[in-house]
């Protein structure tokens, strides 16, 4: 579209101190002629283009625009360029390979090869999470309601209608956030736990719902919710670390770690603790080292001769 080549073209200008026709010609694949007129509606709108002739010559944006109006440097570019190639690799969305490719030729090849390129957001989803995420991302899109049969933490199974809301990305996993149907509520599933995901024809009304309400309901503590106090053994730093929040932990002289945590259910609650297996010690409440302790005897039962 021409709109898009004429946002490229002031991009362009923008980035490099100065470009020939013939450079923009061939990197748009338009004709002289096009280019000419392009930067001629440019000017018309308002952006200051100065050309200048000779063997040096070619297009630049006047310096004193460069510095009071530019609204995206090099850097930005890289950023946006960098975000873009990660959501690319998780969804494979040609749409986004397109867009990599302008905004990539809007990089000069050799900022591209320098420590700019840094951080490096690229996530390897496997092939079915990928077509899930292609699919819920045109469900989003012109709001047609889903049809899934869904597995919770528990290994229930049951059939699931939403109105999907988005899609994020947590600890390396992706999840749909929607009206849940059946629930009659706003949730959140996991694409891995999804099976048989069907686009229906009906579409929906969006919900004035946004994804800061799901933490406003995780907010509410459930009845079934525990606050418990551990304390970690050393050779468990590291994954304490990983899994639990900075403020939360206190080191003891000793090398040892005291936490006092929050979990949603008790059941979440041992199965987590559980795979710490003998780095982790319960400290309170009693209650719950009553029911930890009769878990892991129950563990041990399978194992008696």
């Amino acid at each position: 579209m021409k709109l898009d080549r004429l946002l490229a073209i002031t991009m362009c200008l923008l980035s490099n101190k100065r470009v020939t026709a013939a450079e923009l010609a061939d990197r748009f694949e338009v004709s002289l002629r096009t280019v000419y007129r392009d930067i001629d509606a440019i000017n018309q709108a308002g952006i200051p283009v100065a050309s200048y002739p000779g063997p040096d010559g070619g297009y630049e944006i006047m310096p004193g625009y460069r510095i009071d109006k530019q609204v995206l440097t090099l850097e930005h570019l890289v950023a946006i360029y960098t975000s873009l190639r990660g959501i690319q690799s998780a969804t494979d969305n040609s749409e986004l390979t397109e867009l990599l490719e302008r905004i990539g030729a809007l990089i000069p090849e050799d900022f591209t090869t320098s420590a700019s390129f840094s951080l490096d957001f690229r996530h390897s989803s496997n092939a079915d999470v990928k077509e899930k995420i292609r699919s819920l991302q045109l469900a989003v899109r012109e709001m047609h309601t889903v049809k899934f049969d869904y597995m919770d933490s528990r290994g229930a199974e049951t059939s699931r209608t939403v109105e999907p809301m988005g899609l994020y990305l947590k600890r390396s996993a992706w999840y749909l956030w929607g009206f849940c149907r059946i629930r009659s509520a706003l949730r959140v599933f996991r694409l891995s736990r999804m099976n048989n995901l069907k686009l229906l024809s009906e579409r929906f009304v969006r919900r004035n719902l946004t994804i800061e309400d799901i933490d406003k309901d995780r907010n509410i503590k459930p009845p079934d919710g525990v606050d418990v106090m551990l304390c970690f053994n050393p050779a468990a730093k590291a994954r304490v670390r990983e899994e639990f929040e900075a403020a939360d932990i206190a080191e003891n002289p000793d090398g040892t770690l005291l936490i006092k945590a929050y979990y949603y259910s008790r059941e979440k609650a041992v199965q987590h603790l559980l795979s710490f297996g003998i780095h982790v010690r319960v400290l309170a409440p009693p209650e719950f080292i009553d029911e930890f302790r009769c878990q892991v005897l129950q563990i041990s039962r399978l194992y008696q001769h």
